[in-house]
């Protein structure tokens, strides 16, 4: 079980746009400190609970537009989690892009991205 697992759609649509996306840019973040690691299992792992952070957020959101976006990110971590190696470029422009959806999380670029 995922660490995530428990987590309902309901419990989800409680936090804002802002908090969503900064919980699964957290995710992110942590996927960043295991690019350098040799254990992909860990990384995948982590790829696999911003996926389900970000399929609440998609299963929860009204706005059509956001949504259509949001699938699209989804598609550039789902690329990330099936590589058979990793990919720091490729995280960090990911990375970068999921931080670019809201202003509260624009913010931090600054802080978390070199």
């Amino acid at each position: 079980m995922t660490q995530h697992a428990s987590l309902t759609p309901e419990r989800w649509t409680r936090f804002s746009l802002d908090q969503q996306v900064l919980m699964v840019a957290n995710e992110m973040n942590r996927a960043s400190k295991l690019l350098g690691d040799e254990d992909l299992d860990a990384l995948r792992r982590t790829y696999e609970r911003v996926l389900r952070l970000l399929d609440l957020t998609v299963t929860t959101q009204p706005r059509r537009g956001l949504r259509r976006e949001l699938l699209r990110w989804r598609d550039l971590v789902a690329t990330l989690y099936i590589a058979p190696q990793a990919d720091a470029a490729s995280h960090a422009e990911a990375f970068r892009c999921l931080l670019r959806f809201t202003p509260a999380a624009s913010s931090q670029i600054p802080h978390l991205m070199p």
